[in-house]
């Protein structure tokens, strides 16, 4: 029986809209290109919107020195790249099903558009963030700063540009849900809240948090990366040698962060305590 003109010419133009949105518009030539240039404009609207808010809603936010504002303006950018990236990397990795050990083929080679639209926008945050680390170097952050952004920027390009260990980096970047609270407490600190409940209950915050996303985390990856070695060692060699070296450098420095915390808060109960 043949088919209706009219319903037969809507059938292929619907899959012709639908080849050209899959092939052409969320093409990877254009799309994580795009995103990283997405990303820098984030940070800059970021930027401004901190500086805008925090001068209408912070009385101190006019006295503090030029580099104070910088540092201040800053964070807020990163708090918002946190946020953004926070809930993108857990939906990824635990709930879009792309990771799944239930498909077939290697988790190590998995991505998508989306996936790969995201690594850029952070790409665009690394980038934005080193710029500003190395322009007004070391008021941003000292060498240890410039070492992780480095990795993660390397990490983040690569996955982006080969395809590879999307699930790797997306683990990893789990650990940016700690970058607020850690930004919460230096702008508390500025404000002169030191000795405040907030900045307490702040710091046993922190110390939750940043062992949940950058200690069990990572035992969590490295465990991953033991199961599914047999797949990670046919990814190219580069990739290879990145995925297996990159979060042991990152989770030492996470570790001796955690120490650092930790210190922090005995040393804040302590002073309560004796007042």
């Amino acid at each position: 029986m043949d088919v209706p003109a009219a319903p037969a010419m809507a059938f292929k133009a619907y899959k012709y809209k639908e080849v050209l949105v899959r092939d052409y518009l969320l093409a990877d030539s254009y799309a994580p290109y795009a995103a990283v240039l997405g990303g820098i404009l984030m940070c800059k609207l970021a930027y401004d919107f901190t500086r805008i808010i925090s001068s209408f809603n912070f009385k101190g936010y006019a006295s503090l020195n030029n580099m104070q504002k910088i540092e201040w303006n800053n964070r807020g950018m990163s708090t918002v790249h946190a946020i953004f990236i926070t809930v993108m990397s857990v939906y990824l990795v635990f709930f879009s099903g792309m990771f799944s050990d239930q498909l077939d083929g290697p988790v190590t080679v998995r991505s998508s558009s989306l996936s790969s639209f995201t690594l850029g926008v952070s790409i665009g945050y690394f980038i934005t963030d080193i710029a500003m680390i190395y322009w007004l170097y070391p008021a941003l952050g000292g060498m240890e700063y410039v070492i992780h952004h480095m990795l993660s920027l390397m990490s983040t390009m690569y996955a982006m540009l080969s395809g590879e260990a999307h699930v790797y980096i997306y683990m990893g970047l789990i650990t940016e849900t700690t970058t607020p609270g850690i930004n919460l407490r230096w702008f508390l600190d500025v404000a002169g809240m030191k000795n405040s409940k907030a900045y307490l209950v702040n710091g046993v915050a922190m110390v939750v948090t940043w062992l949940v996303a950058r200690i069990i985390l990572f035992m969590y990856l490295f465990y991953h990366m033991f199961v599914h070695y047999d797949q990670i060692k046919k990814m190219n060699t580069f990739g290879y040698f990145l995925v297996l070296i990159a979060p042991c450098i990152i989770f030492v420095m996470n570790v001796l962060w955690f120490s650092k915390i930790l210190k922090g808060l005995k040393k804040t109960m302590a002073k309560r305590h004796a007042e």
